[in-house]
């Protein structure tokens, strides 16, 4: 649900799900999910796309046999931190919708994605509701009732049992760099499973940090050498940072950290060529998605993103137009604009998927995707538990 560019759906193919429908109500995103299905992009041969208001979608009648699992991330605009995160009252609030897929579907699990503004003390209470709402899909909100009344209700069925269909919701923000995406992305999640199933579940341990990037680019020197630096190319260490790396060495001691290091711009974009006006990369090089865009510009709140640090947040910006945040910034302090194609490998988007429309429509896409990598980590767990639940009933 809500698919967009497919982001989300090539994480949960990447994990083992096939898909039996994608549902997205934006012509450009359907065109990018029906172009790579054009293109036989390997997950994409299959994929149903159904262009169109969710709301207008007849589960009973289009969807036949057992569903696993039901994914989507409902608009985000209601909680962005950048909208104006009126919440419920938002027009644009697709929870309720997502939830009736679930109350219709009954799927073994759920996973939901929205951004860090769902989190906000304003929205605890809404927050409240929707994993109530989710917990007991069947409790629809009755057309007298307000959405304190329903809230209410979900509440003493919460606390004096009730015996119809019920999930057990769990959430966690996760940044995406934690997983192995070269972005400091911050998402929610919200995955629940089905109570009859009585799955014990967590979410996946984080396999990158920030100390790793760290260790090895001042203690090992490793991140420089994988980049072709010499050591007389090397940045200089601050004095703030020289005291961080002491700490690192007093907490790691000779090994360093256990996990894999924070992946960073220059990792992304490696192998790429240098875009330049007017060069056609798909006809010299076979890139898709790689056209230089020029007018990049740094000032007060748009700095852009360092290139020896994962990416800032890829934005879609007002209106569809990015901000100044979707550009690189070298170590002399000039800047340029991303390319599509290094803002599908910053989302982890495969080089062999392409993204239809013009640089600010594609990038808007990209803006507002779910990064394929960290899809991927939560989807994998779920699929796996899945599987051992099967086994174990089979046994």
């Amino acid at each position: 649900m809500f698919s967009g560019a497919g982001g989300l759906a090539i994480g949960m193919g990447n994990a083992g799900f096939r898909h039996e429908a994608l549902l997205e109500w934006n012509k450009h995103a359907c065109n990018t999910l029906r172009d790579n299905k054009n293109r036989d992009y390997h997950h994409a041969r299959h994929w149903r796309v159904v262009e169109g208001d969710v709301r207008d979608f007849d589960f009973a009648k289009e969807v036949s046999g057992h569903i696993n699992i039901v994914a989507g991330g409902p608009p985000c605009q209601p909680f962005s931190m950048g909208g104006k995160a009126q919440g419920h009252n938002d027009a644009r609030d697709m929870f309720p919708s997502a939830i009736h897929a679930v109350d219709q579907l009954r799927p073994d699990a759920f996973i939901f994605e929205n951004v860090k503004g769902l989190l906000r003390a304003s929205f605890a209470e809404y927050l409240e509701y929707v994993l109530l709402r989710l917990t007991y899909p069947q409790l629809v909100k009755l057309e007298t009732e307000t959405v304190e009344e329903h809230l209410g209700r979900l509440e003493r069925a919460h606390t004096g049992g009730y015996d119809g269909l019920i999930y057990r919701p769990v959430f966690r923000l996760l940044n995406s760099a934690d997983y192995g995406v070269p972005q400091k992305r911050e998402r929610v999640f919200i995955v629940g499973f089905r109570a009859d199933l009585r799955e014990e579940w967590s979410f996946p341990k984080p396999t990158h940090s920030q100390d790793a990037l760290l260790w090895a680019k001042w203690v090992t020197g490793e991140y420089w050498d994988e980049h072709g630096f010499t050591r007389d190319e090397r940045p200089a260490m601050s004095a703030a940072l020289r005291k961080k790396v002491d700490k690192l060495r007093d907490r790691y001691g000779l090994f360093g950290p256990d996990t894999k290091r924070w992946r960073t711009v220059r990792d992304a974009i490696r192998g790429l060529p240098e875009p330049s006006p007017g060069v056609d990369f798909w006809a010299s090089h076979r890139i898709m998605n790689h056209e230089y865009r020029g007018g990049a510009m740094s000032y007060p709140g748009h700095t852009g993103s360092e290139i020896d640090e994962p990416s800032k947040a890829l934005k879609a910006g007002a209106h569809g137009v990015p901000g100044g945040e979707n550009m690189i910034r070298y170590p002399d302090g000039s800047v340029r604009y991303y390319t599509v194609r290094e803002s599908a490998r910053i989302q982890t988007f495969p080089d062999d998927y392409h993204i239809t429309g013009v640089w600010g429509e594609a990038m808007r896409q990209l803006g507002n995707a779910v990064p394929v990598g960290l899809a991927e980590a939560v989807a994998s767990s779920v699929q796996k538990q899945l599987a051992r639940s099967k086994q174990l009933a089979f046994s």
